[in-house]
């Protein structure tokens, strides 16, 4: 019964793991290799975060830089091109 538990748990879990709705195949990929909020270079700050705003994926240099591109999200998605 455990195992079954944990099974059902798992897919629950890997089913809400998704893009929220998004398939990936029509994400708009980003191309630049500079943080969309500081004009960084892409892994000068570690490891660059990725996340995906409706159909448009962005990346930063790290992850304080999110809550920043966040909090005025619309102007900052209309400046990638």
């Amino acid at each position: 019964m455990k195992t079954i538990l944990t099974l059902i748990t798992t897919a629950l879990l890997a089913s809400c793991a998704g893009t929220g709705g998004t398939s990936s195949a029509n994400v708009k990929r980003y191309t630049s290799d500079m943080c969309a909020l500081t004009d960084n270079k892409l892994g000068s700050m570690g490891t660059p975060v990725t996340k995906v705003y409706g159909d448009q994926e962005v990346k930063f240099c790290c992850k304080p830089c999110i809550a920043k591109f966040e909090k005025n999200l619309d102007a900052n998605l209309a400046k990638i091109p």
